[in-house]
């Protein structure tokens, strides 16, 4: 019988994020999700990336004739890194692309993009084919309807990538609390970008948090 792959966790050292197509016709075209979460979400991947020290690879297509520059919510997060711009629809075909993948040296590949159907699944069933791992962040990913984008999903695990969140991301990197030298940013990620952000800062500024204001606060 043929083994099964087991996919490990993610760790700063050993993944990379791959980030295509947050554009504004792009972005026009997404029904799937709200897009203002997705806008939340690739912000989530972005910090997290940064956060760790994970490369990242930023990506457009068509971005001066046709679908407009990557969103700054993006582009901010990485100053000075410019997008590699394609003609191609399959991120993969790109030369210059396909280089910066193979220069982080990493085999885990973190992708996410705008449309699923295209943008996202065509590269990583190439990434698939070459060896590599893919962990897709659905929830920072949208289609132009429900259907598309869980289609999408679908044949993306069928072919072997790994479905995740965006928070999943950020917490897979973490690990631990204790971890203090991210703790106090990835509690800001939470902050600004997350739900539970208003009850991160409840903790933080009535109880603590997880650090020794806790545990002071107990003892007394």
């Amino acid at each position: 019988m043929e083994s099964k792959t087991i996919h490990g966790m993610l760790a700063p050292s050993d993944c990379a994020l791959a980030v295509i197509d947050y554009q504004p016709a792009m972005f026009s075209g997404v029904h799937s999700h709200d897009r203002t979460s997705i806008v939340q979400n690739i912000q989530i991947l972005g910090k997290a990336a940064k956060l760790f020290k994970v490369p990242a690879i930023l990506s457009t297509v068509a971005a001066e004739s046709f679908s407009g520059e990557m969103i700054s919510e993006i582009t901010d997060i990485f100053p000075g890194q410019a997008p590699i711009d394609r003609t191609s629809i399959n991120a993969w075909l790109d030369p210059h692309f396909k280089a910066a993948i193979k220069k982080t040296g990493r085999n885990k590949i973190v992708l996410t993009g705008l449309w699923t159907e295209a943008c996202v699944l065509f590269p990583t069933l190439d990434l698939l084919r070459a060896g590599y791992e893919v962990y897709v962040p659905t929830d920072a990913c949208g289609d132009i309807s429900v259907e598309a984008h869980e289609r999408a999903v679908q044949r993306l695990v069928q072919a072997g990538a790994v479905p995740m969140t965006s928070l999943q991301f950020l917490f897979e990197l973490q690990q631990d609390w204790a971890r203090g030298a991210t703790y106090e940013g990835c509690m800001e990620i939470l902050k600004a970008h997350s739900p539970y952000g208003i009850e991160v800062r409840f903790v933080k500024e009535f109880l603590g948090g997880h650090g020794e204001g806790t545990k002071l606060r107990r003892a007394a």
